[in-house]
């Protein structure tokens, strides 16, 4: 290793000691523990109402209602900013690391977490606060409002706040610039490297950096309104894209299924011990790489018990906590049971998880090349940039809610400019870094939430037991 890099990759390090320390096992068996919970106190109804959750999809707003968004455009913003490149790079890093059984950890997650993440977007939307055309909403306000507590409701938009300022601005443009570098690399388009403060930095994921951030200003600046008109149109749309590309390499590979299928169930229990492993006990077997990887990337996809939901469904045309709750349902069904499945079962069914210096998006870029080749790996960047840029631009509004509970609306247009500065700054800093950070930063944001959700989860039953949604009156 050069010896000008070193300071990068000791800084890594060191965030990554943090973040497994405080990420695994506190907020993972946390976040785990309340959806399980959530789940029977709801009476399981992700399942009872999931049918009556897939009509909520298309539902009109209410007239009368107050809002910034229609619930339909509520449900694509929530499913636009939360599918990002979680979704593939995390993904990916978490099957290359924890193995097959990393998918089976992921799907747990999901299935409980739908519950989670019902109760939230019913409180936000119970809790939301309207001042005249402006609608405001997230976990500080049922905290305040409905738990009664003021200081955990500061503490939450604090560390939120900060938690979007200084991960997603870094987390996806790092993801994007990666795949697409990667294929540019291929194509025998390398642009080479720029030094600074000592460590070697591409410059294509600078020039990367640089265009999303002009595109992400271009939309963030103009508000929710804005966020919400562009992401109903793109959300459908790469999740669409992604679902043929991935079914193609999927069909292409499916002699390898049961075998990959066997490995997945039997790897989230194996007790063997991983060679080589740094670590001792339970988490030197390969059950332990499985279940923290899996569990944590898992939540790292859907958001359940982040508290955004609270944000983004809190601010639809409606007055049902129920609808959108259910609507939040469908967002965790699809981002665990579509997307981030895809994304895993290309790289087992190619076996591109066994090669070296497989990293992030670039592996699931690797497996679409493996069956279609050139144009396979072409479409996976698109679609990391699709996910990417929907989250990047999504965020924008979760973090400009938190901040401005706390400084008020004078805090709106500099945050937002600082947001888009931020993220060619993301697009160039080191992988590990990045990720280890987002991880503090977000298992920092769930304590508070959590605590929320489970005090207000007598308010949440009664939404999941409430009579069935009506999603025939229009405004």
């Amino acid at each position: 290793m050069p010896e000008s890099a070193s300071w990068m990759d000791s800084l890594a390090e060191s965030v990554d000691k943090i973040s497994a320390t405080m990420y695994w096992p506190w907020a993972i068996c946390l976040l785990f523990s309340v959806a399980i919970f959530f789940t029977f106190r709801s009476g399981f109804v992700q399942v009872r109402r999931f049918g009556e959750a897939l009509s909520t999809m298309v539902a009109s707003q209410q007239a009368g209602a107050g809002g910034a968004l229609s619930p339909f455009q509520a449900f694509m913003m929530g499913l636009g900013s939360t599918i990002g490149v979680g979704n593939i790079a995390g993904v990916a890093a978490a099957i290359i690391t924890g193995g097959p059984g990393a998918l089976f950890w992921i799907w747990c997650y999901g299935f409980f977490g739908m519950a989670v993440k019902f109760g939230e977007a019913a409180l936000g939307l119970k809790y939301r606060i309207a001042k005249g055309e402006q609608t405001l909403a997230g976990p500080m306000y049922y905290l305040r409002d409905g738990l009664g507590s003021p200081a955990l409701a500061w503490i939450y938009a604090f560390v939120a706040g900060i938690a979007c300022l200084l991960t997603t601005p870094f987390t996806q443009p790092n993801s994007i610039a990666i795949v697409i570098d990667s294929q540019f690399k291929k194509a025998g388009m390398d642009l080479g490297t720029f030094n600074v403060a000592g460590a070697d930095l591409r410059t294509m994921r600078l020039v990367v950096g640089v265009i999303l951030a002009v595109l992400a200003w271009a939309v963030c600046i103009g508000g929710v309104k804005s966020i919400g008109r562009v992401l109903e149109k793109l959300s459908p749309f790469k999740v669409g894209f992604y679902l043929l590309g991935g079914l193609a390499v999927i069909a292409m590979n499916i002699g390898n299924l049961p075998a990959v299928l066997h490995d997945v169930f039997t790897e989230a229990f194996s007790l063997r011990p991983i060679a080589g492993a740094t670590v001792g006990g339970f988490m030197g077997t390969v059950m332990g790489q499985a279940l923290r990887l899996g569990l944590a990337r898992g939540a790292y996809a859907n958001e359940a018990g982040y508290g955004t939901a609270a944000v983004v469904y809190g601010v639809a045309k409606s007055d049902r906590p129920e609808q959108q709750g259910l609507n939040a349902v469908m967002e965790v069904f699809i981002i665990t049971f579509i997307t981030s499945t895809i994304s895993a079962l290309t790289i087992l069914l190619t076996g591109v998880w066994k090669l070296d210096g497989m990293e992030s998006s670039a592996a699931v870029a690797e497996a679409f090349n493996t069956t279609i080749p050139t144009a396979g790996g072409w479409m996976v960047a698109f679609s990391v940039l699709l996910f990417g840029y929907t989250a990047l631009v999504g965020w924008s509004f979760y973090g400009e809610q938190f901040l401005e509970y706390l400084f008020g609306r004078r805090i709106v247009m500099p945050y937002r400019w600082l947001y888009c500065l931020l993220v060619p700054v993301g697009a160039v800093a080191k992988v590990d870094l990045v990720w280890s950070w987002g991880d503090i930063l977000n298992g920092a944001q769930v304590f508070p939430n959590l605590i929320g959700i489970v005090g207000l989860s007598g308010i949440v039953a009664k939404f999941a037991f409430a009579r069935k949604v009506d999603n025939t009156t229009k405004s």
